[in-house]
């Protein structure tokens, strides 16, 4: 077994450790207990929404796509998607350590170069922030108008949400500014590790500087295309809008399936800060985003902990292991595809 291999085995470890800590400490009798009451109708309408907000993210990744004249079509962008989700909940880190698997998976669906598949799904994950941001504001501002008192959560979350809405602004802001450096420091970084690992894995002729300079030049003005869009950047911050409202809906109708209505400006606060914990050394965020969601639940809403934990594993099931099922099969086919 190789050393991915072993870092995803050991990744799911944890997680499958956390998520029973976190079964424990909110009460597993409680939990099944609540989980016995969903009817079966609620389920296939939250696993129907979870469909849509495949639908909305695929259709923004087309929409990045398209500026890279990389067509693909509406179902295609869905599924291709779903692969990028699976790829993300099975490697540590999230996104980060999904990207590269992503980034494969669309250029075998598009006929396209690496580095432009690539470009895609880092412009599409970046993307994602700017609604996530706006929705988790307007959540904490009806939250805070509510809230009783200023808990620990509440303080987290404000913390969390004002390093993200200064902090990423700030990041792509001087990303752009320095982007020929940044693009010269990659290759000076890049090149000695991709001749090295060239030079050791058989039947493979170790690039040249010249190669991986011209690919890594490829991925920057892919992403230069992209941003330089402003047709794509408005089509694609829409469903990457939607997707975001179809996720909070989710979690939303999840809790209404357990009998508790709640304000839905928590939930915009509560989904949104939840990813974050996606950045956790855990695949996916397993067990670290639903730890955020139980917790940021309880302190803004009035629902039982063991309520939110049972509509939490509902809603987790719809967004984590319906597209991880789905997106595996989709990149097993992209895989062995001739």
């Amino acid at each position: 077994m190789n050393g991915d291999r072993w870092a995803t085995v050991v990744g799911f470890a944890g997680a499958a450790v956390v998520l029973a800590a976190l079964v424990w400490v909110v009460g597993i009798d409680d939990i099944v207990s609540q989980l016995r009451g969903i009817e079966v109708a609620y389920l296939f309408a939250i696993l129907g929404v979870a469909v849509c907000w495949l639908v909305f993210w695929g259709l923004a990744l087309r929409a990045v796509l398209g500026a890279l004249d990389a067509p693909i079509s509406v179902v295609m962008s869905a599924l291709v998607f779903a692969g990028a989700v699976f790829s993300n909940n099975v490697t540590p880190f999230g996104q980060a350590g999904g990207e590269p698997v992503s980034g494969y998976l669309i250029s075998r669906a598009t006929d396209r170069e690496y580095e432009t598949g690539l470009a895609a799904i880092a412009s599409v994950d970046a993307i994602h922030f700017v609604p996530s941001i706006a929705y988790a504001t307007v959540g904490l501002t009806f939250v805070l108008a509510g809230a009783a008192q200023f808990g620990r959560n509440l303080v987290f979350a404000t913390s969390a949400l004002v390093t993200l809405a200064v902090g990423i602004p700030a990041a792509a802001y001087f990303g752009w500014q320095y982007r020929y450096e940044l693009e010269a420091a990659v290759v000076r970084a890049v090149t000695p590790i991709v001749r090295f690992l060239g030079r050791i894995v058989p039947r493979k002729t170790p690039p040249t500087p010249a190669d991986i300079e011209r690919r890594i030049e490829g991925f920057f003005a892919a992403i230069d295309r992209v941003a330089g869009s402003r047709s794509t950047l408005i089509e694609a911050i829409g469903f990457s809008a939607l997707g975001w409202l179809a996720m909070c809906f989710s979690l939303w109708l999840s809790l209404f399936a357990l009998g508790h209505t709640v304000e839905f400006s928590a939930v915009l606060l509560v989904v949104p800060m939840g990813a974050v914990a996606g950045m956790t050394p855990l695949p996916g965020g397993l067990g670290g985003v639903d730890a955020v969601l139980i917790a940021l639940l309880a302190s803004t809403t009035p629902v039982p902990a063991a309520a939110a934990g049972a509509a939490v594993l509902v809603h987790r099931g719809a967004t984590y292991v319906f597209p991880t099922v789905v997106g595996g099969g989709v990149a097993f086919a992209l895989g062995v595809r001739d």
